[in-house]
């Protein structure tokens, strides 16, 4: 994903309200910008830190900018949650992901029983549903999901167990926007029951596929699969 107009440039004031941050550009202005990620932000939030922004040009939008990324232990980490959803869904269509190619067939937004999923893909012999979550905690050098708890994504992974039990493929990518870290895990100290959850489906027939994506002011782009570990005796 290359961004079609200039990122602005600015540093971090303050994150609030879970959707708004204060933000200080080069020429001294404050600006409030639009933050879509909705968890904590634990370990990609620093006050003064650098930080692009999208300038949207929308009559109808109460914020002008929407967040993109900060730079944190000198390299950019992604915090838009939007991005990965796009990121996947482009990469399914062009057949870039190795594991999830050869699909003639690729749509966004698809529901299934009682979840909707951010990407289906089909082809003359099968049926793919796809989560993609956005992961941007990191701790040492694991990346972890959730930051938060969140019982939406513990339904998304109850429902890709109905997916598979009915035959068709069922996926869970979680797309990891930066570059400190070199295994995944579920934060079993935030979300257990989310832990458990991505075990047991892990067990069942569900692919879990955790993805580095290379984030800069310029673009954004899917590199390498990373190993991953869903004991819940790992890091606690």
């Amino acid at each position: 994903m290359i961004f079609p107009n200039k990122l602005v440039h600015g540093k971090l004031i303050r994150r609030y309200k879970r959707f708004l941050a204060d933000i200080e550009l080069d020429n001294g202005e404050v600006v409030i910008a639009h933050t879509s990620n909705s968890g904590s932000m634990k370990s990609c939030l620093e006050e003064g830190a650098e930080v692009y922004l999208t300038y949207v040009d929308d009559p109808k939008r109460k914020t002008k900018y929407t967040w993109e990324m900060i730079k944190i232990n000198g390299s950019w980490v992604g915090i838009n949650t939007a991005v990965p959803n796009l990121l996947v869904a482009e990469a399914v269509k062009n057949h870039q992901i190795k594991e999830l190619a050869g699909y003639s067939f690729v749509k966004r937004e698809v529901k299934f029983d009682d979840s909707r999923f951010d990407v289906f893909a089909s082809n003359d012999e099968e049926e793919c549903f796809i989560e993609v979550k956005n992961v941007s905690l990191r701790v040492e050098n694991y990346a972890r999901f959730p930051d938060a708890v969140t019982i939406r994504g513990r339904k998304h992974l109850n429902t890709l167990m109905k997916v598979k039990e009915e035959g068709k493929r069922a996926v869970m990518v979680y797309v990891i926007q930066r570059a400190d870290v070199d295994v995944f895990a579920p934060a079993v100290d935030i979300d257990p029951e989310y832990a458990k959850t991505l075990k047991e489906a892990h067990e069942n027939g569900v692919e879990v596929y955790p993805i580095r994506a290379i984030v800069s002011p310029e673009k954004i782009e899917l590199g390498e699969l990373l190993p991953f570990e869903l004991s819940m005796n790992s890091y606690q």
